[in-house]
């Protein structure tokens, strides 16, 4: 039976396995958090009552100020000791929950001093309970040899009289005995309240971890997607500064061996002219696969003109709407905005049976749509091979969403949405 927030807790051992308990190293452990805790305890206030007092004392010279400012910083180490204090009763890590910005205006530095305050407290507490918890079991555990004892100290008649029989004596040993079973129990419990409750002030709230890891993946996946489209963009430059330069140069020098061989052999005539077409052809594919890269148009003339001219070369009649006013978004969002548009533009030309289509680009504080909606026979299916998981992880590494309608026979809407702050 799996029972909740117990796995790895302070409690796991309790719950799962309590008859060994007494014999296992969780009540001394238990015991040394705290007395740990007292005295760690007696440290922080004292360097806390003395920076405040030090450092109130000492503003109006100024050599308080720096003083001062050292009381988060005092709070923060005494929260790096007591996560790695925890490990005494449950062995598991405790995760520094501060993320690097200054420490006054993180809510972890203000739950660590309230662990400090709370630790004063509790501190001399646990102190005097365990003192008075080792004379409750050590006294009768030790009655048999309670006489022997060079620093016993004088006994009352009661006391004294269970001490001088042998058979009281063993007796009483034997429920100091119980007692110390039991007084494990209660130790080890304890502790582990106690560690529960330093792990929910010290550490991160699950849910804001899991908000501030959300928030993380976002970012990187963000950065990849810039450095992909960067690493786009210099090899589309490259193809057409370099190589589609030289095949245009080629083509120039094979037209003009064309025309000096216009009388000479018709073999040789066909040879060049066969190469001049083939090299036309290598870069008119070269164009296309420069254009599937990072096309010029979407630098040169932005998301919309990009978008209008797709619109243009494809065989279905598109209307193209645009209806933005907040500025040209990122480049990394364009770029995905326009290859969502070509594939859907792309998919309304193979599968839909269209015979009109409208494209849609509109654009809202905070975000920005493109919605591709035609007449087709709809029912299209991501799973059919159409290349929508492709676009929907494409427009996903920019933060963005696509959703898709498309009854049988009742045509098909595409709407992606990108968040996107001008």
């Amino acid at each position: 039976m799996r029972i909740v927030g117990i796995e790895g807790g302070p409690w796991e051992g309790l719950v799962r396995a309590p008859a060994r308990v007494p014999l296992s190293s969780r009540p001394w452990r238990s015991v040394a958090y705290l007395l740990g805790g007292f005295l760690v305890a007696l440290v922080w206030l004292a360097g806390t009552v003395v920076l405040l007092v030090v450092g109130v004392v000492t503003v109006p010279i100024v050599v308080g100020v720096p003083l001062l400012r050292l009381l988060p910083r005092w709070a923060e180490t005494l929260g790096r000791v007591e996560r790695a204090r925890l490990r005494l009763v449950d062995g598991r890590p405790a995760p520094d929950p501060h993320h690097g910005r200054p420490l006054l205006r993180e809510a972890a530095t203000w739950r660590e001093a309230g662990h400090g305050l709370l630790l004063c407290l509790l501190g001399p507490l646990n102190a005097v309970a365990l003192l008075v918890l080792a004379l409750l079991v050590g006294g009768p555990l030790l009655a048999p040899f309670w006489r022997l004892l060079p620093f016993a100290p004088s006994a009352n008649p009661s006391w004294q009289k269970v001490t001088s029989d042998p058979a009281l004596a063993w007796g009483a040993s034997l429920a100091g005995l119980v007692l110390l079973v039991l007084a494990a129990y209660l130790v080890t419990a304890v502790a582990a309240a106690e560690a529960g409750l330093a792990r929910t002030l010290l550490t991160q709230p699950p849910e804001e971890e899991l908000e501030l890891r959300l928030i993380e993946v976002d970012r990187s996946r963000a950065r990849l997607a810039d450095a992909f489209d960067s690493e786009r963009r210099r090899l589309e430059r490259d193809l057409h500064d370099g190589t589609q330069q030289r095949l245009t140069g080629l083509m120039m020098t094979l037209g003009l061996v064309k025309m000096e061989l216009a009388g000479a052999d018709p073999e040789a005539r066909k040879l060049v002219e066969r190469a001049h077409r083939e090299a036309g052809e290598t870069l008119a594919e070269l164009q296309d696969l420069v254009r599937g890269i990072h096309p010029p148009i979407l630098t040169d003339r932005g998301l919309e003109g990009a978008l209008a001219e797709a619109a243009e070369r494809c065989p279905v009649p598109v209307t193209v709407r645009v209806e933005t006013s907040h500025g040209r978004p990122p480049e990394s969002v364009e770029s995905a905005l326009y290859f969502a548009g070509c594939e859907a533009l792309t998919n309304l030309a193979k599968h839909s049976g269209a015979s009109g289509a409208e494209l849609l680009l509109r654009d809202a504080p905070g975000r920005i749509v493109l919605q591709v909606s035609d007449d087709g026979a709809g029912g299209a299916d991501t799973a059919a091979g159409t290349g929508l998981v492709g676009l929907a992880d494409r427009v996903a590494a920019v933060g963005g969403t696509v959703s898709l309608s498309s009854p049988e026979g009742g045509g098909t809407t595409l709407r992606v949405e990108v968040t996107w702050t001008s």
